[in-house]
């Protein structure tokens, strides 16, 4: 990955730090992007200290915020002639239901769209990043709980009904909806995109949340999967060279597997595809 910028959201812990520790190992330049400063400023130093050679910087930026997602964009743009691997890690799960400064449920907003608009916001600097043999990679970390998902266009937001797990597995779906729709889209430009499946993690993910949901996590989190194991697949997508020229695609464990017979469907996808640009003021 020498002469390659990668950058990659969702970076101050869990599954996000270890993907960005594993590019800068590979020899990557980074950007780290995090909501929280201090904990951004922490696994920047924590990355330094593991590797002073290594390139680096940190860009704050709450990736609910669409004006947020704006400026990264705009800065990183600005402050970079390339860039070759954009991975979208950022999530969270919220046991109540709260809306952005946009207005907007939050779990849609961070999960799904924050992925849409930073991604159609760096796609110029991807394609002038990207040529055939070495194309320019987006990851979009999803997750299993898609399974569990189903697009509710009457309800998307959760108005009606609200559940931190409907929400969550919702926003996953869309994540992968978005991947295959995306990909078409891209079919024969210099840039691949795929989803994938990071394994049940042992991380702070569900920080968010109390009650029920947060004691059953806080119960179960010792049996899970490092947030090391969880970064593989994501670190596959972003530098192997199995997957050259791999697009629109769904995996775990470092391989395609099928994904969910909605997220499959290409009506369904392309509705998404309207729904979430509308959403993002690019419709």
């Amino acid at each position: 990955m020498a002469g390659r910028t990668c950058l990659v959201t969702g970076a101050t812990n869990g599954i996000g730090y270890e993907t960005a520790l594993g590019l800068a190992r590979a020899g990557a330049a980074l950007v780290l992007v995090g909501r929280d400063a201090g904990r951004l400023r922490d696994a920047e130093a924590r990355i330094r200290a593991a590797l002073p050679e290594g390139r680096l910087e940190a860009r704050q930026a709450d990736l609910s915020s669409q004006a947020e997602i704006r400026r990264l964009a705009a800065d990183v743009a600005r402050s970079h002639d390339r860039l070759d691997v954009l991975v979208n890690n950022a999530g969270a799960i919220f046991d109540r239901r709260e809306e952005t400064v946009d207005g907007i449920e939050r779990t849609w907003a961070l999960d799904h769209l924050g992925y849409v608009l930073l991604t159609l916001e760096l796609l110029d600097l991807l394609a002038a990043s990207g040529r055939a043999g070495a194309a320019a990679r987006i990851v979009n970390v999803a997750s299993r709980a898609h399974e569990r998902g189903h697009i509710d266009f009457d309800d998307i937001e959760g108005t009606r009904r609200y559940g931190a797990i409907r929400a969550y597995a919702q926003a996953k779906l869309g994540n992968v909806l978005f991947t295959y729709a995306l990909a078409r889209r891209l079919a024969g430009r210099p840039i691949t995109v795929n989803a994938l499946h990071p394994g049940v993690i042992r991380s702070g993910f569900a920080r968010n949340t109390g009650g029920v949901l947060g004691f059953g996590w806080g119960l179960i989190r010792p049996f899970l999967s490092t947030p090391e194991a969880g970064a593989q697949t994501s670190l596959h997508l972003a530098v192997s060279p199995e997957v050259e020229g791999v697009s629109g695609r769904y995996f775990a464990r470092c391989r395609a597997v099928p994904s969910s017979s909605e997220s499959r469907d290409t009506g369904v996808q392309e509705r998404v595809w309207a729904l979430s640009l509308e959403q993002v003021g690019r419709g």
